[in-house]
């Protein structure tokens, strides 16, 4: 790296320069963004079948979340490669076609444009990772990789209930669904010019990186010098599995399980799977914070995973009348946010310059896991049975169970990397 890149970083490391405190929150803004939009189809779900004649989101889910693992890979290298400045805006406004798309009302538009938004999404939550760690103090990269967790969260939550609101035929402010495309992109737009005047240029490093050779060998470099690190492998893994109980066990099946599994209705069931979003805007800057503060990252991590372990437990063996019903729920996403340290790590164990490609190979393999885990989970409930028990929930979530616990003793094997350990 230049001796630039090398000046500005010994700077970020004593105070926080507002110009890149802004290019971060406008990633992180990016972030809050993409989730609502990736929720979105969700919440319309029975317009779109009503208009198209069948659910599209059987195909339009899988697409989305394999064009996203596989352009983690690339997006962290093309970061690292050009900068925020040409990649960034560039994947707002992929997002912000993607809106246009779908808001023409074809069902194969819309298939397109959220395939597409999905390719452009992933400049989301790397992006914010990626100038927190290249731009902004090292000792505060956990909060800020928090908060842009956090930040996401919320966007799934508010941007829903949004949604919803629009929606509804009955409610004082219905409107077109196609609408609130045009409005998604009309958002879009105003982001990707403010992104693009506000992300750093970086001209020495891209001078530099435009006199390298670009072939074959540079490409993989980045991947081979990542994907031959224990570490990595481990953060990776330590963080899908901290994920997993989130994306697969309440976004995907905790309604089902509340509504059938602890019989209650619809509504409460939809509230207490929203706790643990919730709990995640809470959790992922106080967990970060805690990390940075202690200057450690492995015993945060280690304690916030046995606290999601137990509150895990306990939303699903504990009889309801023990503990308030939010409690559980809440508890867990709070706890969740230790999932987003390994993100930290995963940084932290691999040289300065491939901070970017770090990030996305961290994503990609959060991904995997998720999708390696998602079938199972879904074979051991028995997706097919109209008349699901608790049993079958027991049953299907006992993976998640033993993956919490393989991440705390994986975790054990971790580097540490807090800025205390350092200085050591």
């Amino acid at each position: 790296m230049s001796s630039h890149t090398d000046l500005n970083a010994q700077k970020s490391e004593q105070a926080l320069n507002p110009v890149y405190v802004l290019a971060w929150l406008l990633c992180a803004v990016f972030y809050f963004y993409q989730y609502a939009i990736r929720a979105t189809p969700g919440i319309m779900q029975g317009i779109l079948t009503e208009n198209w004649g069948h659910n599209p989101l059987g195909i339009m889910v899988p697409l989305y979340y394999v064009a996203y693992a596989g352009m983690a890979l690339i997006a962290g290298f093309l970061l690292d490669r050009y900068g925020a400045h040409k990649t960034i805006p560039a994947g707002i406004a992929l997002v912000t076609i993607g809106s246009l798309f779908f808001a023409r009302g074809y069902e194969w538009l819309a298939i397109t444009g959220f395939t597409l938004q999905a390719v452009g999404s992933i400049f989301a939550f790397l992006g914010a990772s990626y100038i927190a760690a290249r731009y902004l103090p090292q000792r505060m990269l956990a909060i800020f990789v928090g908060f842009t967790e956090c930040l996401g969260m919320a966007g799934a939550a508010f941007g829903s209930k949004l949604v919803s609101i629009f929606l509804d035929p009955a409610g004082a402010f219905h409107v077109q669904w196609q609408k609130i495309w045009i409005a998604f992109a009309i958002i879009g737009a105003i982001l990707t010019v403010s992104t693009f005047i506000v992300m750093p240029h970086g001209k020495k490093d891209e001078e530099e990186e435009q006199r390298q050779k670009l072939d074959f060998s540079s490409l993989i470099q980045p991947f081979r010098l990542i994907f031959s690190n224990p570490q990595s492998w481990l953060a990776g893994v330590i963080g899908g599995l901290l994920f997993a109980p989130t994306t697969i066990g309440i976004l995907a099946w905790g309604a089902s399980f509340f509504s059938k599994g602890e019989h209650i209705s619809i509504a409460e069931a939809a509230t207490l799977v929203s706790m643990v979003p919730l709990g995640w805007v809470i959790g992922c800057p106080l967990i970060g914070y805690i990390s940075d503060k202690i200057g450690h990252r492995r015993p945060v991590l280690i304690g916030g995973s046995s606290l999601l372990l137990l509150s895990y437990i306990s939303l699903l063996y504990l009889p309801t009348a023990i503990l308030p019903a939010y409690m559980p729920p809440l508890l867990m996403g709070i706890a969740s946010g230790a999932a987003m340290l390994p993100f930290s790590v995963m940084k932290e164990v691999n040289p300065p310059e491939v901070k970017g490609t770090a990030a996305g190979i961290m994503n990609f393999l959060v991904f995997l896991t998720s999708s390696l885990m998602s079938p199972v989970i879904t074979g051991l409930i028995g997706s097919h049975n109209q008349n699901l028990t608790l049993a079958d929930f027991h049953r299907g979530f006992m993976p998640l169970i033993v993956g919490i616990a393989l991440a705390i003793f994986l975790s054990f094997f971790l580097r540490e990397t807090g800025w205390k350990h350092s200085q050591k």
